[in-house]
Formats: structure tokens, C-alpha cells, sequence
């Protein structure tokens, strides 16, 4: 390459680089971190404690202006966990916010 193919590649990134940076400065952050006020925790599912599996589960939770967890989507972990994890969550409560947000969650399991 040419140092001039070399610049013009270079200003490309920089001008790619420069417009993801404006349209994620542009969306609201879908990711908050707003304090838990009720926390219920999970029921170890009895198939998982029977085999000792143990691990965590990372969820998405979609949560209301008002604190309430209005949906939970998992994002990974062990199925077998999986339904404890997003039932237990589904009844947290979070502090107010000014509007709804995404709440990251991670829930760890151990059978001991």
C-alpha cells in the first residue's frame, strides 16, 4: 500500500470510529444500575441439587419507572438454573427512576 491508500484508510476508521461514537452518545444507556429495594432469592431448582450443579446465570432485566421488573431475559448460564433465576428476579423491586431501564443480573448457584 501507498502511504496515501495508507492515510486514506486510516481517516476512514477514524471517521467510522467518530460516528459510532456519536450514535452511541446519542441513545439513552440501556444499562443502569439502579439499587435493589426488595431482593428475593431463588429456589434451588431439587433436579440440580440432586445432581450438584452449581454456576451462575446472567439475565436482563427490563424494569419500570415504578421499580417493578415488568421482563427477564436470560443472557446465559445453566438452563437447569435458568427458570429459579428469572422466577426469583421477576419479584425483585427496584428504587424509582425517571424512566424504564436495563438491569444487568447475575445469580449464582451453590448447593452447599
Amino acid at each position: 500500500m501507498s502511504r496515501g491508500q495508507n492515510f486514506s484508510t486510516l481517516m476512514m476508521a477514524a471517521a467510522c470510529l467518530a460516528a459510532a461514537t456519536s450514535l452511541l452518545a446519542q441513545q439513552p444507556a440501556s444499562q443502569a444500575t439502579r439499587k435493589v429495594v426488595n431482593r428475593v432469592a431463588p429456589e434451588y431448582p431439587s433436579l440440580a441439587k440432586q445432581i450438584h450443579v452449581q454456576g451462575s446465570v446472567k439475565l436482563l432485566a427490563v424494569v419500570e419507572p415504578d421499580g417493578h421488573v415488568k421482563a427477564v431475559d436470560v443472557k446465559g448460564g445453566n438452563p437447569v438454573l435458568a427458570q429459579a433465576a428469572v422466577s426469583a428476579v421477576k419479584k425483585w423491586k427496584y428504587e424509582p427512576a425517571g424512566r424504564e431501564t436495563d438491569e444487568a443480573v447475575e445469580m449464582q448457584f451453590d448447593p452447599q
